[in-house]
């Protein structure tokens, strides 16, 4: 690699990290490419270098950034729990630690309604997202006809919980969405046959 593409590449990295950052932060209306390009120490004008539009700059950081968290939950329950890696995922995601983090790391309570909103081409990049997360997390259950329902509920089950244990942080009604959806999760999950 010589030095131009490397330095090249490095400014692609800083740039995206900023933009995960204001996307976590901010959503993805309210991060200007001038705020994204700001925090990656960066001028505007190298901007349209590296992204055709800040749709494709969102787009790309919305599925890295989802795919970056959704791979090291995965990663650290497979080696935390080899024998029940789905149960420790949902364990961790539910978790006050999760919930409570200054940042968060999973993007989806963050940005999912305006995703809604805002249709293509971030709709485009989350369906894909999610449908890697649904297809991985199958994966951790034991084979059955109903493999795939049951990690579509657990993951809807997940991120609703943790969206509303966000949006009432601090009373004691968040806490008890966690913890309903931990118990309940783990009884989907654990259950035979169905």
């Amino acid at each position: 690699m010589t030095q131009k593409t490397e330095q090249k590449q490095k400014s692609h990295d800083a740039i995206l990290a900023s933009a995960a950052t204001l996307l976590l932060e901010r959503g993805i209306q309210a991060s200007s490419i001038m705020d994204v390009m700001k925090g990656a120490g960066l001028t505007v004008g190298g901007f349209y270098g590296h992204f055709d539009s800040k749709e494709h700059l969102f787009t790309e950081t919305l599925r890295s950034t989802a795919r970056t968290a959704w791979n090291a939950l995965l990663r650290k329950a497979k080696e935390d729990a080899p024998d029940a890696p789905a149960l420790k995922v949902l364990e961790r995601y539910l978790s006050r630690k999760h919930r409570d983090a200054a940042t968060p790391t999973c993007p989806l309570p963050s940005i999912t309604a305006e995703v809604s909103r805002a249709g293509e081409p971030y709709r485009g990049g989350l369906e894909a997202e999610l449908q890697e997360f649904v297809r991985s997390y199958a994966e951790l259950l034991p084979s059955g006809a109903r493999r795939r329902e049951k990690a579509l509920a657990a993951i809807a089950l997940m991120y609703g919980a943790l969206s509303l244990a966000r949006a009432v942080r601090g009373t004691k009604l968040g806490d008890e969405f966690l913890d309903a959806a931990r118990k309940l999760g783990a009884e989907l999950l654990t259950k035979e046959g169905t």
